[in-house]
């Protein structure tokens, strides 16, 4: 059984997750969990041409996702599982999906976000999401590629003195 490597990034597959993430994690399988994508064959289609031949891709809705990978069961070999946002991640995980941690690699700056790190910015929402996660056991890390230092979110949240830890 592989291992599975969880990742918030709404870039979904790009140069980082192909030219740093696959190598890093040895993985032979890109899942993609996306309504969007999943509801569009031509955006499916463009991740898949932008993956090397050598690896599997598998789109997915949250919900077939869950069902279909719920019980954390994989095939031989890594598996990268790539979430356009933390919403789909907890939306995932209330639908069974379980595992024990999530990288959050790339969340877009929006307005009432605050800046966590260079590529990370997330509003109250996500804070209170995230903070879901890890009081369901799931140990959550910011990090962009596997040369940065993994920045723990519980302890970033205390340095940062964030009211929704009160």
């Amino acid at each position: 059984m592989g291992q599975m490597f969880i990742r918030v990034d709404n870039r979904l597959v790009h140069g980082q997750i192909l030219e740093a993430w696959v190598p890093y994690i040895q993985a032979g399988r890109i899942i993609v969990v996306n309504h969007d994508v999943a509801s569009d064959p031509f955006r499916e289609s463009v991740i898949r041409m932008a993956v090397p031949i050598h690896i599997n891709v598998e789109v997915y809705d949250i919900e077939d996702f869950a069902r279909h990978r719920g019980s954390g069961e994989t095939n031989s070999g890594n598996t990268i599982v790539l979430f356009d946002n933390i919403g789909d991640v907890v939306e995932a995980f209330h639908h069974g999906f379980r595992f024990e941690t999530l990288n959050i690699g790339n969340v877009y700056d929006e307005d009432g976000k605050i800046r966590c790190s260079s590529t990370i910015f997330l509003n109250e929402k996500d804070l209170n999401a995230i903070l879901f996660l890890v009081e369901s056991g799931v140990e959550v890390e910011l990090r962009c590629v596997p040369r940065d230092k993994s920045i723990d979110f519980i302890e970033m949240m205390k340095r940062r003195s964030f009211r929704v830890l009160d």
